[in-house]
């Protein structure tokens, strides 16, 4: 058997060319599938991440986005998302376990004593950071008191903090954000969900924003119009409640409180999920079958070359049986080239796959 391997080794030597045009099909086959499910199953983990980082628990309100000339229509029924909506969705619905509001206020000039930068100003509520998964890297988050007393504190992101006050520790110092001096109380630890967004909400946006409590936005920074139009609403539902049947009894509510107007927007981020598993399942066989077929006439490739190769040599055959050999040592020999031609296609093609697999990663920002 080794020697036959050898004479394998020395054939595909003998006919370089041959040999590589082989090996091609091979290698594009098998590089094809392992890419193509490294994609399909990178794709699926990052997605997943993504959803799950908005808390499968959670729904989400959002303003419904509409051209002037319906936003006038529709003001003379609703008001749009207020803060009441908030108070009559936790007090109201029992499954409903706790709820924070956002308005994004604009994007400020802001100062310190040391620099200036531009950035987006949001007013929260307190408990909003709990619910978003957002973690604090210096400091602490402000708190229902300061809300309350409508305190001049802010948090801020990394990429602000590094801006405003390069390499001095920014907590306790102060920001000037319009007319309006604020101290800092907490840095934002860097998320790593920068520039991702899901049906218009952004992740990890959190690293270049300014997060202010409601009542100090309302109060402070003079914004009309706060209590009774804001951007979101978040809510955390238990596990007594499906969230596809909570986000229909949400939506009941708003529409009774909206005159009937939809408004508003309610996105689901189990339902997402479930959505983005079943998408990318029919991606992963389409894929997988594409791939397959490459495979597949890259094995056609072999066989070709293969039959190609016997009726070329049918003289070394002749010579192979008068000195000896028997047909299934000639069937054999044919059998080892073609298992080796495959076998370092093969491999090659590993090799091939899992590079692109990472080529594709680094451009995706997995």
């Amino acid at each position: 058997m080794l020697v036959l391997f050898k004479q394998a080794i020395v054939e595909m030597m003998h006919h370089k060319l041959r040999t590589l045009l082989t090996l091609l099909g091979m290698v594009f086959g098998v590089g094809a599938v392992i890419a193509m499910l490294s994609i399909g199953e990178g794709a699926k983990v990052e997605s997943t991440r993504l959803i799950e980082s908005m808390g499968l628990r959670n729904l989400v309100i959002n303003e419904k986005l509409n051209d002037n000339e319906t936003l006038k229509e529709i003001r003379k029924s609703s008001v749009g998302l207020s803060l009441n909506d908030m108070r009559t969705i936790e007090s109201s619905l029992p499954f409903v376990s706790q709820s924070c509001a956002e308005k994004n206020l604009k994007t400020y000039s802001v100062f310190s004593n040391q620099s200036e930068a531009d950035s987006s100003v949001i007013a929260v509520s307190p408990n909003c950071f709990s619910m978003s998964n957002l973690k604090i890297e210096a400091g602490d988050f402000f708190t229902q008191d300061d809300n309350n007393a409508s305190k001049q504190v802010a948090v801020i992101g990394s990429e602000v903090a590094k801006s405003l006050f390069a390499d001095k520790n920014p907590i306790g110092e102060l920001i000037k954000i319009n007319h309006l001096w604020v101290k800092v109380v907490g840095v934002l630890q860097q998320q790593e969900l920068s520039k991702k967004e899901i049906q218009g909400i952004k992740l990890g946006a959190e690293h270049n924003r300014i997060f202010l409590p409601l009542a100090t936005a309302q109060k402070r920074l003079k914004i009309p119009n706060l209590e009774s139009q804001i951007d979101s609403i978040r809510v955390t539902i238990d596990t007594t409640i499906e969230p596809q049947v909570a986000a229909l009894a949400i939506d009941k509510l708003l529409k009774r409180r909206h005159g009937n107007v939809e408004d508003f927007e309610i996105i689901v981020p189990a339902s997402l999920l479930n959505q983005q598993n079943k998408t990318q399942q029919i991606f992963t066989i389409v894929m997988s079958s594409i791939a397959g077929i490459s495979l597949l006439v890259g094995g056609i490739g072999i066989m070709n070359i293969m039959l190609a190769t016997i009726l070329e040599r049918t003289k070394e055959i002749g010579l192979m049986r008068a000195v000896g050999a028997t047909k299934v040592d000639i069937k054999n020999q044919f059998l080892i080239e073609s298992t080796t031609i495959a076998a370092v296609g093969a491999l090659l093609g590993i090799v091939m796959g899992v590079l692109l697999s990472f080529i594709i990663q680094s451009f995706a920002e997995w």
